[in-house]
This record gives C-alpha cells, sequence and structure tokens, in this order.
C-alpha cells in the first residue's frame, strides 16, 4: 500500500510541473508581451513612455532571458508565491483567492448532481427487467454528452429564469443562484458517468462470483446493489475524478453565460489581457485540485475493490523474482483490475 500511495503522489507531482512548464511555454510563445498589453489599456492613440515601458519590464523580470524566468517562476510557484498580477497589480494567490471559493461552490453541486444522476439512471438501466425500457434508458446519456453546455445554460436560463421566475438570471448567490449553473455543468458529466457505469454494471453482471451469489437465493436488488454495484464502480469513479478538471474548464462558459464571479471569470480576463502570472497561477491551483481529486480516488480504489493493490503486489513479486513482465501478470490473473482494463470499460462505454 505504501508503494502504491508512493507513485501516486510522485505522478501527481510530475502532473503539477508539467501542468506549470506547458503554461509558461504556451503564454511567452505569444506574439505580443503582458507589458504592452496593460500600456494600451489606457486607449489608443496615448503616447507610451518606453522608459517605463522598460521599468515595468524590469519589475516584473521580464527582461531576462527565458530560462531564467522559468526558474525563478518555479522556484517561486514551489514556496507558494505566484507573483503579481500585470494588468492590476494585485498578488495573484489573493485574486485566486477572492475568486475561487465562487467556483468550488458551482463545481462541487455540479459534481453533486452529476453523480446523483449518472449513478441512479445507470442503476436503474441495468435494473429494469424489460428491454425496450431498458435500451431507452440506456440511450439518454448520448443525448447529455451531445447537448452544448452553452445552449443548455441559455435553455435553463429561459425556462427557469425568465418564464417560470424560480431563479436568478445572472450574478445569483447562494444555492438559488447556483443551481442552474450547476445544472449546467452537470449534465454532459453526469450523462458520461451513467454511460460508463451502465458499461461496468452490464460487464459485471456477466461476471462468475455474480452467478454464484445468484444461485444462493438472492434477489436480483440484492445482488446488484451488494455484489455488483462496488467492483462495477471503480471505471465510473476514474471518469468522474477525471470530469472535475472538466468542470473547472467548463466554468469559463458557465460563469460567463450566467454573470457570475469566480475563477472562470478571472481566467477569461487574464487571458484576454495575457498576464502570465494570473494565468499561470489559475492553471497550478486547477492542476492541483485535479490532482487532489484524482490521488483521493486512488486511495478509494482498494476499499471498493480490494483486488486492485493485492493484484498490483503480485505483479510486483513476480517481476522482481521470476522477470514476469506486467502485461503477463494480468493475463495470468485476470480477477486483479489493471488501470488499462478500466480504461478499456470506459472507452466501451
Amino acid at each position: 500500500m505504501a508503494r502504491y500511495l508512493a507513485l501516486r503522489v510522485l505522478q501527481a507531482l510530475w502532473v503539477l510541473w508539467a501542468a506549470f512548464t506547458i503554461s509558461f511555454v504556451v503564454l511567452f510563445a505569444l506574439p505580443s508581451d503582458p507589458v504592452s498589453i496593460a500600456a494600451d489599456g489606457a486607449g489608443p492613440g496615448t503616447p507610451v513612455d518606453k522608459a517605463a515601458i522598460a521599468e515595468m519590464q524590469a519589475r516584473y523580470g521580464l527582461d531576462k532571458p527565458l530560462w531564467d524566468q522559468y526558474v525563478t517562476a518555479l522556484g517561486n510557484a514551489v514556496r507558494g508565491d505566484l507573483g503579481m498580477s500585470i494588468a492590476t497589480g494585485q498578488q495573484v494567490r489573493d485574486a485566486i483567492g477572492d475568486a475561487i471559493p465562487s467556483t468550488l461552490a458551482l463545481t462541487g453541486l455540479a459534481l453533486l448532481f452529476a453523480v446523483a444522476g449518472g449513478v441512479g439512471l445507470a442503476f436503474t438501466a441495468s435494473y429494469a427487467r424489460r428491454p425496450w425500457l431498458r435500451d431507452a434508458l440506456a440511450a439518454l446519456p448520448s443525448v447529455g454528452v451531445a447537448v452544448p453546455t452553452f445552449w443548455t445554460g441559455l435553455l435553463l436560463l429561459q425556462l427557469f429564469s425568465f418564464h417560470w421566475r424560480l431563479a436568478p438570471a445572472f450574478g445569483g448567490q447562494g444555492f438559488a443562484g447556483t443551481v442552474l449553473p450547476a445544472l449546467t455543468l452537470a449534465l454532459p458529466a453526469g450523462a458520461v458517468i451513467a454511460q460508463v457505469l451502465t458499461a461496468g454494471l452490464e460487464t459485471t453482471w456477466r461476471q462468475p462470483f455474480v452467478d454464484v451469489a445468484v444461485a444462493k437465493g438472492g434477489s436480483r436488488w440484492w445482488v446488484q446493489r451488494v455484489h455488483v454495484l462496488r467492483p462495477a464502480c471503480v471505471p465510473a469513479l476514474t471518469i468522474a475524478a477525471v470530469l472535475v478538471g472538466n468542470m473547472l474548464a467548463g466554468a469559463v462558459v458557465v460563469e460567463t453565460v450566467f454573470a457570475r464571479a469566480g475563477l472562470g471569470r478571472l481566467t477569461q480576463t487574464s487571458v484576454l489581457a495575457q498576464d502570465i502570472p494570473v494565468v499561470q497561477g489559475i492553471v497550478l491551483v486547477s492542476a492541483l485540485i485535479f490532482v487532489t481529486v484524482n490521488l483521493a480516488v486512488d486511495l478509494i480504489y482498494p476499499l471498493l475493490d480490494p483486488r486492485i493493490t493485492a493484484g498490483a503486489a503480485r505483479v510486483a513479486a513476480d517481476t522482481s523474482t521470476d522477470g514476469v513482465s506486467a502485461d503477463a501478470a494480468a493475463e495470468a490473473d485476470p480477477s486483479a483490475p489493471s488501470p488499462a482494463r478500466i480504461a478499456e470499460v470506459a472507452a466501451r462505454g
């Protein structure tokens, strides 16, 4: 278990470094520079002092070689110093701290809706005895995935805000102001969870241990709830963790449609201003949330299916003693699910 946890932590650190590095390279590859954009904010035709621009570039370290800027920025980020906004002069840490509570509340509620709706739909579809009803319920997630997020938001605004006046249209706070944006984010995410969980339930129902449980006289409801649901949840749990990153990205569109202040709106304005410290800080914080959620999911895996860590331990032992590869060990023991098996089931869903 300790080796399993150590590998996951190393993977999380690698993702954080990669996110910071890629965002740094992409932002500095843009044709313009943030100091010039900030200077143009005074309006077209306004004379700009070149000495003042040079002084600003020196203040933010933009006059140094690119590699020197990267090493300095990475070292500051490791110490928790994300720098200062070029556009506003505010500390990046404070700007993100002001914006992130609203976005976390939005994505948290959206994830709750997505998991509840996706699990409920998949469970009902696999439990239904009539083939036509099962096929109809299983086809609903494809519709949810195909619908664009902005269209869903506009439709919810039209119905619940303008027509029925049940929720505020723009900039609402609290649960009433968050429920419509959360539903907008939750619909495609819940559809993906339902697709993957439905495939997982169907695959688990064909396992021999399920036949044994049914042969012992267990009802269909009891067998599905006690024996089928836990191992079938592993691929869906993986997808749910990945969807957290998609929700953070989708918050840019949703917060724009519903005129909500949050991390998405801050991202939009910072990208337009090419405010490199703020954009890098947002990327780093989003990556930190993403890897934290995925690390938590990795720790939940053994609770749902102990064969995961047991299978990994057997593979490591076989590799160290007999030189058997991980793939060969997985083929020899198909009862131990692997990440490749999880991805295969998710793709088939």
